[in-house]
């Protein structure tokens, strides 16, 4: 009777163990996406976008396949058709460029054409696991060869990701081309398996064993990466270059220090902007002044201190260039 006792226990056990990590696994790379709907919702709430606006840009779709065969899309905007300065703007986890083009305005300012892509599994791009920037960084390459391949290698590329977004574009780093000239990261995680721990551990209780290792063998086993293959405070500490980090000051989802990490080991041109107040993914919500003048300061900069051939300038450009002669 006690050995039966134990046997069932011991299988309770087990099955607690198998679905709690099939669950972790689930929400690391499958974790149900937000609809448009929601996207909009949310931006009209916190007053920095609407579904209006959106439906009204003068934008085209374009299509690429990623380096493993998957079907990737995007949407064009040109709103200044003769311009060397392009955009590439990529959401976070479950959302979709929708929720991108809140950030359009501030680059379009400063004579940006603008490429909103669906990261792969979401939007309407496919794929069916999320891999945190191990896979997504060669979609990002693949978008900015058809940025150049359609608009010539001589054109300046900016990188602007949020979340998933944000660990994408600083994955990217270390593949970088010639053409891509500074990236801004909006709350990105600095380590894939600190952030999973933190996740499990501080937001969920979960102890980080058995399950960590356990979720990592699913991962390597269903979608092909493991936690340690994705680290983008790596690709930040061996490049060189600017990279500007925005953060929340009350992010416990991606935690604040991992933007100050990141920032405290980045050589060359950096910059770092702390939000006070805002959680995740919504500094530019709780400040959208301060939020959009740390970042055309920081394009500024950057194209000032390495200029390349420009046929376009904003009118503050050109009436600076103006006052100074």
């Amino acid at each position: 009777m006690v050995y039966t006792i134990l046997i069932i226990v011991l299988l309770i056990i087990l099955l607690a163990v198998s679905g709690i990590t099939r669950f972790g696994f689930r929400q690391i790379t499958q974790m149900k996406l937000q609809t448009s709907d929601g996207l909009f919702g949310f931006m009209e709430q916190m007053g920095v976008y609407s579904r209006e606006k959106f439906h009204a840009l003068v934008k085209r779709e374009a299509r690429v396949t990623s380096r493993d065969g998957l079907l990737l899309h995007g949407y064009v905007l040109e709103p200044h058709p003769d311009s060397k300065r392009w955009m590439i703007i990529v959401h976070g986890y479950t959302a979709s460029l929708e929720v991108a083009a809140q950030f359009i305005g501030m680059f379009e300012d400063k004579g940006f054409n603008i490429l909103l892509i669906d990261q792969r599994r979401h939007g309407r791009s496919e794929g069916s696991y999320t891999t945190y920037g191990y896979q997504e960084k060669y979609d990002i390459e693949t978008w900015v060869k058809w940025v150049t391949d359609h608009y010539g290698e001589d054109i300046t590329i900016g990188l602007h990701g949020q979340s998933l977004g944000g660990g994408t574009v600083l994955e990217y780093l270390s593949i970088a081309h010639p053409s891509v000239k500074f990236v801004i990261a909006d709350c990105p995680y600095s380590d894939l398996t600190e952030l999973i721990r933190h996740q499990m551990t501080v937001l969920n209780k979960v102890p980080a064993f058995p399950f960590m290792p356990l979720i990592d063998q699913q991962l390597e086993r269903k979608a092909g990466f493991r936690l340690a293959q994705v680290s983008p405070i790596k690709a930040v500490r061996s490049s060189s270059l600017p990279v500007l980090f925005i953060h929340g000051s009350e992010d416990t989802y991606v935690p604040t220090h991992m933007s100050e990490d990141m920032y405290a080991v980045k050589p060359g041109p950096k910059d770092l902007l702390i939000v006070r107040g805002a959680v995740h993914a919504n500094a530019y919500g709780v400040d959208p002044k301060g939020y959009t003048d740390k970042v055309q300061h920081f394009i500024d900069e950057v194209l000032r201190a390495a200029p390349t051939p420009e046929t376009y300038h904003t009118e503050s450009e050109t009436s600076a260039l103006t006052h100074s002669r």
